[in-house]
């Protein structure tokens, strides 16, 4: 108390100094002392940067509805004019009655209040200029050692302030200085500023204010949080009191005015807007945004740097995010996955713009937040990689496929190469890319059996055959299959390139999807197919505009040509003909598609990645915790139990749902037609008679019981050692309603005992023929799949 005491004493005395300087002539010792004062202070730096106080940005999605608002500080800015003449005048009754009378320095009331002080009655004495340089110097402070200087309870600190404010009158005017006060002014309860104030305890604009809601804003300034209307609503109202008998002492209210706004309630609306990504409906994508800005060096020389611009600077971040898009994706994975299944498995899509890199969507079946204990919650993005607040990825299965059939094709090979394709196959002298060979490799497929079975390209493709892609790899070579994925954007989701990782040189298996990989950069190669061979960097930030500095980021499509135009339209061919009796046959959406199925080793994770002319996307299943520990065999998620999920039992569906849902409204467009230079897309020779299996084969190979009775096509196959899964969806087919359309594998094909037969009922609704967009009629599940091979 002594040392406020003495304080409020100087610098009332320099304050009364000053004046004597500035206004009289030097005549005796007075004079001549105030002088010299005046000479001293006049001399201190003066120079007081004003910069916007720190304020809210906003993410916006492409349509331009909020995402998020990201702030250290709540606060709006606002112009003096929309802020109501009630407010002006009850913030100067309080806090600086003479404000547009004196020059920066109230000396009367500095020295009335180091007279009151020193009576016993402490009152505060600075201006609200003074107050303003005060808030100014806090919110520039950079460092904690700047902050404490700023807020010091010291003589010196009080001078410099006085010096300021001189100065600060001197080059603005009234008007701005109170602006910019009602601008930065702490208001209680995390409410910086008048507006914010204004909408936090009313949920009114300041423009709108009463004048019992003035007076009890303007009240909170002094002691913010003594005052808090919301722990303390007596000592509010006591303080509100107060501020209205100033305004009747001031003039600008009538006595009985004021007594009738005494006689309000608090008629508190306490709402403060949402801060970060937890309570927004697209968290993951907006944790991706700032994950963005964070990391990128062209938004601040450090990290630290990056985000106070983000949290201060009042950006309107605009995005990519189609809210179509977003919606249909979130529906879809919630649907197939839900978020707080007790499997714990999670479903994560990202769905991308082919040519510009934009992501349209960004999705996951969890709800964000920091408890990962807590079932159906989590912080990591799987949708993306490690260093945007992803994981470190998962197995991609059979989705990288494609990557293998555009090394080929970029190598001139044609779709006519072809391949004996046996259950098993054993791969010899593949070479890494440091010149090493790689051990014998033995893959086997999951379905397709038949000792002898030729495949090319086109059908090798339709049946996603391992044995036939292993050996493709090992024609076209394996280093270069890894950097044919490398130029299409795809990594290790832990940062690590494929042909720098001494694991992955050691990794036969890569055409079947053995690398950890994201979402995200899994649906960016399939849009560089779709895209003819442009491969665009990902992109989910469009423009910037930075209000503080009053500068407009525009960022623009990174893209550069990443392989020929033909392999890319042969790649999408290739891929548009698993939606024509391949492993995607039931994932059709009413037009021209292409993708590709992917289950990985041990059913450890599944996949369906694919495209349309505008959208590609890519859609994960698994679980986090280790999917090889964690597999989808016999797993329960939501109502539904599943022997074994492909990447066509649930991934397929979900890129389904949200392609059609991101598509409503949208042209339709065609795939390019198959490039002549690769020469005839016919399949491959048919066996000889004698090597075919028999359509109706009861030696081992599924009964042809196509047009039966339910009950007597079960029967037929669980007498043949099969096991026997009726879908619950009936399909368009001629054959008789009730009756079996079709079953998967197709009849003839040889199986392991005990493996699922997929049986699928008629609804009676035609015979389905064709080619084109509206062939999706044969859902397709791929057959039982044995421990140890992939699915799909």
């Amino acid at each position: 108390m002594l040392q406020r005491i003495s304080q409020l004493v100087v610098v009332g005395v320099i304050a009364g100094l000053l004046v004597a300087a500035l206004a009289l002539p030097a005549v005796g010792g007075l004079g001549i002392t105030a002088r010299n004062v005046a000479s001293g202070f006049l001399d201190m730096p003066s120079n007081l940067e004003t910069p916007p106080p720190p304020q809210r940005s906003t993410i916006y999605d492409s349509e331009g509805g909020v995402i998020a608002e990201i702030f250290d500080q709540n606060r709006e800015l606002v112009e003096l004019d929309d802020v109501s003449p009630l407010m002006v005048d009850a913030i100067l009754a309080i806090e600086d009655a003479r404000f547009y009378e004196h020059g920066g320095l109230d000396v009367s009331g500095t020295l009335r209040a180091a007279v009151r002080t020193m009576g016993g009655n402490t009152e505060g004495a600075s201006s609200i200029t003074q107050q303003y340089v005060k808030n100014v110097q806090i919110e520039a402070a950079t460092s904690q050692e700047e902050l404490d200087h700023a807020r010091e309870e010291s003589i010196a600190r009080k001078i410099r302030e006085l010096r300021y404010a001189v100065a600060l009158e001197q080059r603005m005017s009234k008007d701005e200085i109170l602006e910019g006060y009602l601008n930065i002014a702490y208001f209680s309860d995390g409410a910086y500023g008048v507006e914010s104030a204004a909408q936090h305890f009313f949920q009114v604009p300041a423009s709108d204010l009463e004048l019992h809601q003035a007076a009890t804003i303007a009240g909170l300034v002094r002691y913010p949080y003594l005052y808090n209307p919301r722990f303390f609503p007596d000592q509010t109202i006591e303080r509100r009191n107060v501020v209205l008998d100033r305004m009747v002492a001031t003039g600008a209210v009538t006595e009985a005015e004021a007594e009738e706004a005494k006689s309000e309630g608090m008629d508190l609306d306490l709402d403060t807007p949402p801060n970060g990504c937890v309570p927004s409906d697209q968290p993951f994508f907006c944790d991706y945004v700032v994950q963005e800005i964070e990391q990128d060096e062209r938004f601040g020389p450090n990290e630290t740097e990056r985000a106070r611009w983000l949290r201060t600077a009042g950006l309107e971040i605009h995005t990519t995010l189609d809210p179509q898009t977003q919606e249909a994706g979130q529906a879809a994975v919630d649907k197939w996955v839900p978020r707080e299944n007790e499997s714990r498995k999670v479903a994560a899509e990202v769905v991308i713009e082919p040519g510009t890199g934009h992501i349209l969507g960004m999705v996951q079946s969890r709800n964000y937040g920091p408890d990962e204990s807590k079932l159906g919650e989590t912080s990591i993005n799987f949708a993306t990689d490690a260093d945007r607040g992803g994981s470190s990825g998962f197995q991609a299965g059979s989705t990288f496929k494609a990557i293998t059939l555009a090394a080929a094709l970029d190598e001139g090979l044609p779709f006519s190469t072809s391949f004996n394709s046996p259950t098993s196959v054993s791969v010899s002298g593949q070479r890494s890319c440091n010149g090493g060979t790689l051990a014998t490799w033995t893959p086997s497929n999951s379905g397709d059996t038949r000792s002898n079975t030729t495949h090319n390209m086109v059908s090798g493709t339709k049946a996603s055959s391992n044995t036939y892609f292993a050996q493709l790899q090992r024609q076209v070579g394996i280093c270069d299959v890894m950097e044919m994925a490398e130029t299409l954007g795809l990594q290790r989701a832990d940062g690590t390139k494929f042909t720098e990782n001494e694991n992955s040189l050691a990794n036969s298996s890569f055409t079947l999807g053995s690398e950890e990989v994201s979402p995200l950069r899994v649906s960016n190669a399939y849009a560089t197919f779709a895209s003819g061979g442009m491969y665009c960097e990902p992109q989910a930030i469009s423009q910037i505009e930075d209000r503080q500095s009053g500068t407009t980021i525009d960022i623009e499509p990174e893209c550069s040509r990443a392989i020929d135009e033909d392999v890319a339209d042969g790649v999408a061919y290739l891929l548009s003909q698993t939606f024509n009796g391949g492993t995607a046959s039931s994932l059709g959406i009413g037009r021209p598609t292409a993708g590709k199925t992917g289950t990985t080793d041990g059913s450890a994770a599944a996949w369906f990645a694919g495209f349309t002319p505008q959208m590609a996307g890519a859609v994960f299943v698994g679980d986090p915790r280790g999917p090889q520990q964690h597999p989808l065999r016999n797993v329960t998620i939501g109502d539904r139990h599943f022997g074994v999920v492909y990447g066509a039992t649930i991934p397929g569906p979900i890129w389904q749902e949200t392609m059609r849902g991101a598509h409503e409204g949208v042209e339709v467009e065609q795939l390019p037609s198959a490039p002549g230079r690769f020469g005839s897309t016919s399949g491959p020779r048919a066996p000889e008679p004698d090597d075919e299996a028999s359509p109706a084969s009861d030696d081992g190979g599924v009964p042809n019981v196509v047009g039966q009775p339910e009950n007597d096509a079960v029967a037929a196959l669980q007498a043949a050692g099969y096991s026997v899964n009726v879908s619950q969806t009936r399909v368009r087919s001629g054959e008789p309603e009730g009756s079996v359309a079709a079953v998967n594998p197709d009849p003839g094909t040889r199986l392991p005992e005990g493996a699922t037969v997929n049986v699928f009922l008629s609804n009676g609704g035609g015979t389905a023929s064709g080619t084109g967009p509206d062939e999706d009629w044969l859902p397709v599940q791929p057959a039982h799949l044995p421990h140890g091979r992939d699915g799909d």
